[in-house]
């Protein structure tokens, strides 16, 4: 029962385990040049939203009508997407709950960040594996740290280079936005989460979210990878651009995978 995240580009994952596929933050839509993969390239049994600001939810209306599958969110996020509400069912995502999903079992918790009920997830399987995803989050708060522990793999926003917001185009009060505790996750923030959220059988992180303003995928790494090899880290680092795909990426439950920090 293997456990497989695809990277599609911005926001949009899938994960997929024992022939169910959950897409994740949906963001391409038909004819949407800004969108390495478009909606009707994908194919998935449930739809997974972790809030409602477009960058993660513009292509869930394309989607559910094409697949009519399940959409899973916060009742916030689900009080805010009315475009679907006649398209398809609502399943209900939450603090403290457990949702059975074919060979998945998925949990919530709240972020700090400036929407209507945003949310961290974490997908496991029966045979362990598990993988963490927390984008567009402020701060990482308790209930962030508690999700995340213990897990495969970890999906973390690493959003800004602080030097590179401060000196940034943005007006005074935008740069506040980012870089306020319901804004974003910086590049130091993130590094200092993955000290804390290290263990032995962290195998595969990816740093997602990535500014295209305030932000290269060379800072993001070189941050990251400095502070994981501290820990010890002996899996393997990727970084998603914007708008690079990758490649499906295997989860599995274990130990003593080769070092891969090169920058």
């Amino acid at each position: 029962m293997a456990l497989e995240i695809t990277y599609y580009g911005h926001s949009t994952f899938l994960v997929e385990s024992d022939g169910t596929k959950i897409v994740v933050d949906p963001f391409f839509a038909p004819n949407n040049p800004a969108s390495p993969v478009t909606v009707d390239q994908v194919k998935a049994d449930f739809i997974l939203i972790t809030h409602g600001h477009g960058d993660h939810s513009r292509g869930a209306l394309g989607l559910t009508r094409r697949l009519r599958a399940p959409v899973l969110t916060g009742s916030g996020t689900w009080a805010r997407l009315t475009m679907l509400h006649q398209e398809t069912e609502h399943r209900l995502l939450g603090l403290c709950s457990r949702v059975e999903l074919g060979p998945f079992q998925l949990e919530a918790c709240s972020t700090s960040h400036d929407a209507a009920d945003p949310l961290a997830i974490v997908i496991r399987t029966a045979d362990g594996a598990s993988a963490g995803f927390a984008y567009d989050l402020g701060r990482p708060t308790l209930a962030v740290r508690y999700l995340l522990r213990n897990l495969s793999a970890i999906v973390l926003e690493a959003n800004y280079d602080e030097l590179q917001l401060r000196t940034s185009d943005y007006p005074a009060v935008v740069q506040r936005r980012i870089a306020g505790s319901a804004g974003h996750l910086s590049n130091r923030a993130a590094a200092q989460l993955l000290r804390e959220l290290h263990h032995p059988g962290l195998s595969i992180v990816v740093l997602a979210h990535l500014s295209e303003n305030c932000n290269t995928a060379f800072d993001a790494r070189a941050a990251v990878a400095t502070a994981l090899r501290r820990s010890g880290f002996l899996g393997v680092l990727h970084v998603a651009d914007q708008d690079k795909p990758l490649p499906p990426i295997p989860v599995a439950h274990m130990t003593g995978i080769q070092l891969d920090l090169a920058l």
